[in-house]
């Protein structure tokens, strides 16, 4: 019995396993900027199924490359639970500034931030995320409940303050990319207000829902959109 029990979860987390994205995989996307390609970005994710890291980092591309200037680099890393990821600390830096830092006590159910030489312990608003943990998080969800209408709420934190976003599933739709063609499930932010930028969200349900797109419309109507170029190890 006792053998039995053992090799039905060892069964059982080896589809988990299977589930999950590779151990090392790299996305890079094109960063554009009214239709004017600006950056590209690179984003690496690294688990072994307990445990995860994530980094992303941009640099100037071409002539648009006057209107980057997000200099920034993040990086988190944290635990890899049943309902997705748990993340324990997130750091953000831009230029040469000190960097922006939010370390997550979920035992205690915490939350410090550390910014401008200050720092600050808050209680957690659940559920909470930071800005990195938030896009892959579905990608570590066994099934993640996207149907069309779905509402989803979180908090993010970026080391600097907490944002509440709510997010409404528009639909399913075949999103075509340089990277290729992803069957992708579409988020739309709801906004509060007209003076709140919109926010588009597309992930590749067939790979793992990694994110393909993110599009960000400014109040003034100018579009930053980031999409997907290359998939690679």
């Amino acid at each position: 019995m006792i053998r039995s029990i053992a090799f039905v979860a060892a069964c059982l987390f080896a589809g988990y396993c299977a589930a999950l994205p590779p151990q090392k995989l790299s996305l890079t996307y094109e960063l554009s900027y009214a239709g004017i390609v600006a950056a590209e970005m690179t984003e690496v994710l690294e688990h072994d199924g307990k445990h995860f890291s994530l980094s992303s980092a941009g640099r100037g591309k071409g002539i648009g490359a006057l209107l980057y200037s997000g200099t920034a680099r993040r990086w988190c890393r944290g635990e890899i639970t049943g309902a997705g990821l748990r993340p324990l600390e997130y750091r953000e830096q831009r230029g040469d500034r000190p960097a922006s830092v939010a370390k997550f006590d979920w035992t205690g159910k915490t939350l410090t931030q550390e910014h401008e030489g200050r720092s600050e312990t808050t209680n957690m608003v659940l559920p909470l995320q930071d800005r990195l943990s938030f896009v892959y998080n579905f990608a570590f969800q066994s099934s993640p409940d996207l149907k069309p209408g779905k509402q989803i709420d979180i908090t993010v934190t970026d080391g600097r303050g907490l944002t509440h976003f709510q997010y409404k599933v528009a639909g399913d739709e075949v999103l075509k990319t340089p990277a290729g063609e992803f069957a992708s499930v579409h988020l739309v932010k709801q906004r509060e207000n007209s003076e709140d930028k919109a926010t588009e969200l597309w992930f590749a349900r067939d790979r793992h829902y990694l994110p393909v797109r993110v599009l960000v419309i400014e109040k003034d109507g100018v579009r930053i959109d980031q999409m997907l170029t290359h998939i690679g190890k």
